[in-house]
């Protein structure tokens, strides 16, 4: 088998780096100051292309403004995110796609994707609507495709995401009470029809329950292959092809 090109680094918690077959790195949902699973390597990120957000909540949204003015980079969010952004003061590369909608970013194509979960944004005692959250399908310089998921439970229409865009690799959390836990996790993957399953959004706090052991047995017998990926560890998953 060749590998993808594509190399995937877990940053703690629902935090995940993609490189690029070009070398291009896009960060997602930055949670570093403050995340308990956050490691070493986190603090000394360097050469960030692009960081998408898939919503407001402060454990994958608290990084953005700060990384965003920091490397000068490209930022994906929704609408309703953008405009609060805006009024931080980031003004350039900045994209606020909504669901349906794509954006290339030098090479590499992002699309948003339906997700079920909510988004607001905490500032000082305020909650602020932050508009819809969403996930986002990476289709990467050599054709590799990756569905991230973000915060989400399960829903029908992943058979049409998986249709649609054919990812061969999926992220997906597996933590459970706030999203998807292994059980669905599993029938994610299956229905999405991809080949690899990187699992996050788990272990970072007690309620997060679901675990990677669990979700491989969820796939007992399914041909998937959970990566299971420590933090601060970066994996190079081989390539599939889908039939």
């Amino acid at each position: 088998m060749n590998g993808t090109g594509i190399g995937i680094t877990w940053l703690g918690h629902a935090t995940v780096l993609y490189r690029s077959p070009t070398g291009k790195q896009i960060l997602v949902d930055p949670w570093i100051e403050g995340n308990p699973m956050s490691p070493p390597q986190a603090k000394k990120l360097e050469g960030i292309h692009a960081i998408l957000c898939t919503h407001g909540h402060g454990d994958h949204f608290s990084g953005v403004l700060p990384l965003a003015k920091k490397f000068q980079c490209h930022v994906v969010c929704n609408f309703e995110i953008s405009v609060y952004l805006e009024s931080k003061g980031l003004t350039e590369k900045l994209y606020g796609i909504n669901k349906g909608g794509s954006v290339d970013l030098d090479g590499i194509r992002v699309t948003s994707v339906h997700a079920i979960h909510s988004s607001t944004i905490e500032e000082g005692e305020k909650m602020i609507p932050a508009g819809e959250p969403c996930g986002f399908v990476i289709a990467f310089e050599d054709g590799t495709r990756v569905y991230h998921a973000g915060d989400t439970g399960f829903f029908g229409d992943m058979k049409w995401i998986g249709e649609l865009y054919q990812p061969s690799i999926a992220t997906l959390p597996i933590g459970d009470f706030y999203t998807m836990g292994p059980f669905e996790a599993a029938v994610a993957a299956k229905v999405l029809g991809v080949r690899h399953v990187v699992p996050i959004h788990y272990g970072t706090f007690p309620v997060l329950t679901g675990t990677p052991a669990e979700l491989k047995r969820q796939l007992s017998g399914a041909d998937v292959h959970v990566i299971d990926i420590k933090p601060g560890e970066t994996v190079e998953p081989e390539l599939v092809p889908r039939v």
